[in-house]
């Protein structure tokens, strides 16, 4: 059977690892996910990813979770354009998490960047998830 929404899959496998404080999680690959896992990195919410396994089809991202004082890095996760129902938003509309302490990662014309590049660019496109 395939997965409707694979982004959705990973923000609740690292959801999931952090209450039960995995060192790591281990996720399929895709582009996507490379990308959004690039941009958490980034951002300091995890530690590093590696991708494991030889075939492509075997293939996965292995995310290193990131804690402090015994308390995960990432307090919420969510997603927030879903397969049902898109969200999109120009570059005026561009959501402040958290009064700016926490990112939007956006899927733009220039790919896959968080708000804060994608204010600097100028460019808006499908909210994809907002990391607390």
């Amino acid at each position: 059977m395939s997965m409707s929404d694979p982004v959705s899959d990973m923000l609740t496998r690292i959801r999931n690892a952090h209450m039960v404080r995995k060192a790591t999680v281990h996720i399929p690959l895709s582009n996507m996910k490379k990308r959004i896992s690039e941009i958490l990195v980034d951002e300091g919410y995890i530690e590093k990813f590696e991708i494991d396994g030889d075939s492509p089809a075997t293939r996965s991202l292995v995310l290193h979770l990131k804690y402090y004082a015994g308390k995960p890095v990432i307090e919420t996760i969510e997603r927030l354009s879903k397969p049902g129902r898109r969200t999109y938003a120009n570059k005026d509309e561009i959501p402040v998490i958290n009064q700016g302490l926490g990112i939007c990662i956006i899927s733009t014309s220039k790919g896959v960047i968080s708000n804060r590049e994608a204010k600097k660019l100028g460019v808006g496109g499908e909210l994809i998830c907002s990391v607390f």
